[in-house]
């Protein structure tokens, strides 16, 4: 089962998504990715989103690339997780087929609300984002679990 986390730029949201999911996804066979709807080329990962994923995972993200977004990528995709609700209808409004695979990751997780963007903001900025995208990336796998029925 291919995971993938879409966010605008793929150096903050996404791709902390991504290290997160991967981190304590114990299911074989399940596994993100991440890419933003619209990357400035050459982007890397924000130094927050580097410096946390560092001291909560121990997993180096800082020298990682942005990924652009791609219709291959959606193809190749079984569940696509946006950090907000336009993000989920602009993918889900340009490729029908997968319509019902594109969720919000906060809808996803039964949660109320969206991933807030924290691009530029200060270290306890993105801190909380983080730990917003920890929480309901736990939320996520026990759905998953669940309807896959393993528990």
């Amino acid at each position: 089962m291919n995971i993938l986390f879409v966010c605008t730029g793929n150096t903050c949201r996404s791709c902390m998504a991504e290290a997160i999911f991967n981190s304590i996804c114990d299911i074989d066979g399940v596994r993100a990715y991440s890419a933003g709807i619209s990357i400035v080329p050459g982007s890397k990962t924000s130094k927050h989103s580097a410096s946390l994923v560092m001291n909560n995972l121990s997993h180096d993200i800082s020298e990682r690339s942005a990924v652009q977004l791609t219709s291959d990528m959606i193809g190749n995709a079984d569940l696509i997780l946006t950090m907000t609700n336009y993000m989920r209808d602009l993918i889900a409004s340009n490729f029908h087929e997968k319509s019902n695979n594109v969720f919000s990751l906060c809808e996803y997780a039964g949660v109320n609300g969206e991933i807030s963007d924290p691009y530029g903001g200060s270290i306890d900025v993105y801190s909380k984002t983080y730990d917003q995208l920890k929480n309901i990336i736990g939320k996520v796998l026990i759905k998953i679990k669940e309807d896959k029925g393993i528990f």
